[in-house]
């Protein structure tokens, strides 16, 4: 019998069409001689299963389960590609955990915190990460800070960013004072809580990784270059990017990024397959190397980090895919 997995993509946040692309990528990568795959789709109390010829039947919440024509079925594990509520925060991890249905990505206390990017960054900053000077804010306490704080401590331009959230949906760059409380309101309007950040001028990179109980597989590293203001949603999906594997950079460098990669993996007891993203700027001739965020669910569509970085590893994607399932079992 061939175990049955669950590809569980939408959620609840502004990334719910990402979330699908990046389940299509996983439908393919997954070896079928292997496993019986299902799409669920999930859109607030709508958890829908998809099925041959465009049907959908819904999702018992009480055993994640379904049933047609009197036949019910459960799932052996579930492959959680939802970016953002409620598949990368903790609150499916917590869910599934109930269940004792494994799943891929990270528990609920990694995903929670690594959701957060203010708490993650901070959290990380204490085992000597470097990050951006950063100012946290919630929504209704906005007043709390003046523009003249945020610039004093920041410097221009800076980010605005929710701490919730991904895809870059309401980032912002800030060139100028009176555009900040316009890049606040847009940032609420993603997230309740929200982070600034000052610039940091250097090459944007991201590297991701994986363990299992039996190897640990770091893959080469992928230089961002965008001609856009920062490496926004156009960028990301519109193909207004280079993503060049493996980057252009020093050698030791790229060890060293690959080698602190590995070493986040096990301080946040991470699980699966994770992207940290980082950028690199220069201090006296140093190249320091500068944490940007923790990304537990990263993007699988095709033409995503992750299968580049596999293709370029000369890895076969599929196999990454067993070892990530076969790993719980």
């Amino acid at each position: 019998m061939k175990r049955k997995i669950a590809i569980v993509a939408g959620g609840d946040s502004s990334e719910f069409h990402v979330s699908l692309r990046s389940a299509e990528g996983i439908y393919s990568f997954i070896d079928k001689d292997k496993y019986d795959l299902y799409v669920v789709e999930f859109e607030g109390l709508r958890w829908d299963v998809q099925l041959p010829e465009g049907k959908k039947a819904p999702i018992d919440r009480n055993d994640f389960s379904f049933t047609v024509n009197g036949q019910k079925t459960t799932f052996d594990f579930a492959y959680v590609t939802i970016h953002g509520t409620p598949g990368e925060d903790g609150l499916l991890q917590g869910y599934f955990d109930m269940l004792h249905i494994p799943y891929s990505n990270c528990d609920v206390l990694a995903s929670a915190l690594t959701y957060n990017k203010y708490a993650c960054n901070q959290f990380l900053n204490n085992f000597g990460v470097n990050i951006a000077q950063s100012i946290v804010m919630h929504k209704g306490e906005e007043g709390k800070t003046s523009d003249k704080e945020i610039v004093d401590k920041l410097g221009l331009p800076c980010f605005v960013k929710p701490s919730l959230g991904g895809s870059s949906f309401g980032v912002s760059k800030v060139n100028k004072k009176d555009e900040l409380r316009p890049a606040i309101a847009k940032a609420f309007g993603e997230s309740d809580e929200l982070i600034l950040e000052s610039f940091l001028d250097g090459t944007e990179i991201t590297c991701g990784c994986y363990k299992t109980k039996q190897k640990e597989v770091v893959f080469p590293i992928t230089e961002v270059v965008t001609k856009n203001e920062f490496f926004d949603y156009n960028a990301k999906y519109n193909g207004e990017v280079q993503e060049i594997t493996p980057a252009r950079i020093d050698v030791d460098i790229a060890k060293e990024v690959q080698k602190l990669t590995l070493k986040l993996y096990d301080i946040l007891e991470a699980k699966g397959i994770i992207r940290i993203d980082y950028i690199l700027t220069k201090k006296e001739n140093r190249t320091i190397i500068n944490l940007l965020e923790v990304n537990t669910t990263p993007g699988m569509t095709a033409t995503s980090f992750i299968p580049q970085q596999v293709k370029a590893a000369g890895l076969d994607i599929k196999d990454v895919m067993t070892d990530i399932i076969e790993d719980h079992f």
